[in-house]
């Protein structure tokens, strides 16, 4: 078999991929142009929202295919990866023949807005908490193993820009081996779910077990497993106090919302706030605002709460994780206050609303002459 006769069979079976996975007026379009005649089309990529600019898997994707059909069509990107975007700028124009193009629309356009809107959203997670990293735990939040990509690609060129523009830590990693590679990282990262504890029965067991199989790792201990996460994380630290002397242990918060924090209630939730950020319990918030404040789960009195109790006890270089619900509106709250997060673990918050990832692609010339949906003229080159 020769080389032509290898890419011959490649591109069969992409091409039967595409027409099994596309939309049924794209494939019924290409043949009707196939029949009565090709034209040379640009298209204009857009999104309804501002977005950062991530690009790279939807690229590669049509490169890719681009190489086996030939290298017929112009793959232009308007801008850098990492760069803002309006609502409604063409983001990429694609030029070629439209029997080439007409079918690839649908599975290049899952590839590039989910992307662009979650790397925003890292973007403005970072930017409101430049002195904590970010975790990327969304994985198992996601559609399958290609939306997992997407979100780790996009928490990366979000926190990048962020590190750039705000000196912020941005994201440090992932939960994922297959995707730690977008974080500079050969494995991803973390120590253990709940289910561990459950299993040990104790949280200190937990933390024995763990440290028995992987001696040379650093600890981070999930506490509220079991309701004591202030009791719990400083039976871990006592029983370990050289690591914790390290900074090798941190204790990460995920307790939920139907419940406050060992130790606290909404009188002394105040308390602790007003010994660390009187200024900021006195400020006007919304409903929502005072909940992360002082309410139940993790708040930021509780991440104050537990870096008190941990200095107390000695143990100022333990470090606090802190997950649960944290989106970009509940970083700008613990950013203003200051609460003293390490890290965060963020989950299903980086697409959050998926009616705002969906990118659009319009026509906008056939053989050279203009012409584009009424109300989209701003699409066309300048």
């Amino acid at each position: 078999m020769t080389q032509y006769d290898k890419k011959s069979d490649a591109l069969q079976a992409i091409d039967q991929t595409i027409a099994a996975h596309t939309d049924q007026y794209f494939n019924r379009t290409k043949q009707i142009v196939s029949e009565f005649g090709d034209v040379r089309v640009c298209y204009a990529v857009f999104m309804r929202r501002p977005v950062i600019f991530a690009p790279k898997l939807m690229l590669d994707w049509l490169h890719s295919i681009n190489e086996l059909r030939g290298n017929r069509f112009e793959i232009e990107p308007c801008f850098n990866e990492g760069d803002w975007v309006g609502a409604g700028e063409p983001l990429v124009y694609i030029t070629g023949s439209f029997v080439d193009l007409v079918d690839l629309e649908t599975l290049y356009l899952q590839k590039l807005g989910p992307a662009c809107v979650a790397a925003y959203n890292a973007y403005l997670m970072c930017q409101n908490m430049p002195k904590s990293a970010f975790l990327a735990m969304d994985a198992r939040h996601c559609a399958g193993s290609e939306m997992a990509e997407m979100m780790a690609y996009a928490a990366s060129v979000g926190g990048r820009i962020a590190q750039k523009d705000h000196g912020a830590i941005g994201f440090i990693g992932n939960a994922n081996d297959s995707t730690a590679g977008y974080f500079g990282n050969e494995k991803g990262l973390g120590t253990m779910p709940h289910a561990l504890i459950g299993y040990a029965g104790s949280t200190l067991r937990a933390a024995e077990m763990f440290v028995e199989k992987y001696p040379d790792e650093a600890l981070t201990v999930l506490v509220d497993y079991y309701g004591r996460e202030v009791t719990d994380a400083l039976a871990v630290c006592n029983r370990f106090p050289e690591l914790a002397a390290e900074g090798k242990i941190a204790v990460r918060m995920d307790t939920h919302g139907g419940r406050f924090v060992e130790g606290l209630d909404p009188a002394e939730s105040y308390a602790v706030l007003e010994r660390h950020m009187p200024k900021g319990i006195r400020q006007y918030r919304s409903e929502q605002e005072l909940k992360w404040m002082v309410g139940t789960g993790v708040s930021a009195a509780a991440i104050y709460h537990m870096r008190e109790k941990l200095d107390q006890a000695g143990f100022d270089k333990v470090r606090i994780v802190a997950s649960s619900g944290f989106s970009a509106d509940k970083c700008r709250v613990m950013g203003s206050l200051n609460a003293p997060i390490d890290v965060i673990g963020s989950g299903s918050y980086l697409p959050e609303k998926w009616s705002e990832t969906y990118a659009t692609a319009d026509i906008i010339s056939y053989d050279g002459v203009p012409s584009v949906k009424l109300g989209r003229e701003f699409l066309l080159k300048k």
